[in-house]
């Protein structure tokens, strides 16, 4: 049962919590107690800016609104990750990608298609960015880019992207959308683990009560957004207040965290421009699907956006990009990766080909998760293609055409038409 919903899963964007569901109960049926001696641990690749990296995370409350997944928890609570531009930062522990209590929840889920979750130490790997480095004031303040992740999935999935923003002189800002995202470990210990599986359980076969689900986790995520973004910068801890520049706002994500950062810059004209890793902007199951579009999909844009597909996902197989393209009045461009799948634009496609190694995993485990295309290749391009962008529209800085057509030293790339 694993492996089609994970096809669905990397096939849609918020059908991720079909996925997410088939999964957790395949994983909780069929899998042994973890083995805690020789797991697999895992590296991410080094951020490739001048910066060398700080972090810190914070816990905020958004007393106004009432938890819409936990009805009775009158208030709604995040916690997020800072990532920005650092000094002095070898002096410091680097972060962990995942909290214990965070790794655990996300080895239960084990979002990977055919990929032994329990003979890996998600809680080992270790990150590029040093807790509580003190901030480099030069070159600030600086612009902000929040992140948030696929459905089901923790902010910490998109690490390699983040991180590597923030050593390029940006504060990333990442989100993790409690109740919604796998496991989301708070001060203290407490851990609070998804939702999305029961409930979609709840409202399956039903395609009615599905729309309506992914209609409100989608809504959610929105409100998430909006609440970082109206708590800053008075949130921040002293050592970064100045530091960020509120002005200068960008948003991207992978999957619902891509569809998440386009419906937020619709709604939220702080939100200067926004990219989207293969999330599509519907409310359906398969990207392929017509129908059901979001505010964002079928009224378009007038602000600049990037779409960024798996390999077949364009805008002629669609339609929610379509829709979106056809009405956009600012700037906006498209493109795939040949040879990338949908979970290629997450930590994936630098952890996975590590744990076929180690675990002697066929080539179609590799495939399957994140594609033919070189993980080199894909890291360099995501990296190069998203800087370039936040570069071009929050600091009008040049980036030598890159995002204007094919260029030599990405041929993986291939734009819309």
């Amino acid at each position: 049962m694993r492996g089609p919903a994970m096809q669905t899963r990397r096939a849609a964007m918020l059908s991720a919590v079909a996925a997410v569901t088939l999964s957790a109960i395949s994983a909780r049926t069929a899998s042994a107690a973890p083995r805690e001696a020789g797991r697999v641990r895992l590296r991410l690749p080094a951020p490739s800016g001048p910066y060398p990296v700080g972090t810190i995370s914070l816990r905020l409350v958004d007393a106004s609104r009432p938890d819409p997944w936990m009805t009775s928890q009158p208030y709604r609570e995040l916690m997020i990750g800072i990532r920005y531009p650092a000094r002095a930062a070898g002096a410091y522990p680097t972060a962990p990608q995942m909290l214990p209590g965070e790794a655990a929840g996300f080895a239960a889920l084990n979002n990977f298609s055919d990929v032994p979750s329990d003979e890996v130490d998600w809680s080992a790997t270790r990150t590029h960015a040093h807790e509580g480095a003190p901030v480099d004031r030069n070159a600030g303040p600086y612009p902000v880019v929040c992140y948030s992740p696929g459905a089901g999935d923790p902010r910490s999935l998109g690490t390699t992207l983040c991180d590597d923003l923030a050593s390029r002189g940006y504060v990333v800002l990442t989100l993790d959308h409690t109740y919604d995202a796998t496991a989301v470990q708070f001060f203290g210990g407490r851990v609070e683990s998804t939702v999305l599986p029961a409930e979609f359980a709840k409202a399956y076969p039903d395609l009615d009560r599905i729309t309506a689900l992914l209609r409100k986790a989608l809504a959610v995520r929105v409100a998430d957004t909006r609440f970082v973004l109206d708590e800053l910068p008075g949130a921040l801890p002293r050592e970064l207040r100045g530091t960020l520049d509120l002005d200068r706002v960008g948003m991207f994500g992978q999957s619902a965290g891509g569809f998440t950062a386009l419906q937020a810059m619709y709604d939220d004209p702080r939100i200067a421009a926004a990219a989207d890793f293969d999330g599509v902007l519907a409310y359906v199951q398969e990207d392929s699907t017509p129908g059901n579009l979001s505010t964002v999909a079928a009224n378009g844009l007038d602000r600049p956006f990037l779409l960024i597909g798996k390999e077949g996902n364009d805008l002629g197989t669609v339609p929610s990009w379509d829709s979106l393209w056809r009405h956009s009045h600012g700037w906006h461009r498209g493109l795939t990766l040949h040879g990338a799948e949908h979970a290629t634009y997450t930590d994936a496609e630098a952890v996975i080909p590590r744990i076929a190694h180690r675990l002697g995993l066929p080539r179609k485990t590799v495939v399957e998760n994140i594609g033919t295309i070189a993980p080199r290749r894909a890291i360099s391009a995501q990296r190069a293609y998203l800087a370039a962008f936040f570069d071009r529209w929050l600091r009008g800085r040049d980036d030598q055409g890159l995002l204007d057509g094919l260029s030599d030293r990405y041929p993986e790339a291939r734009f819309f038409s």
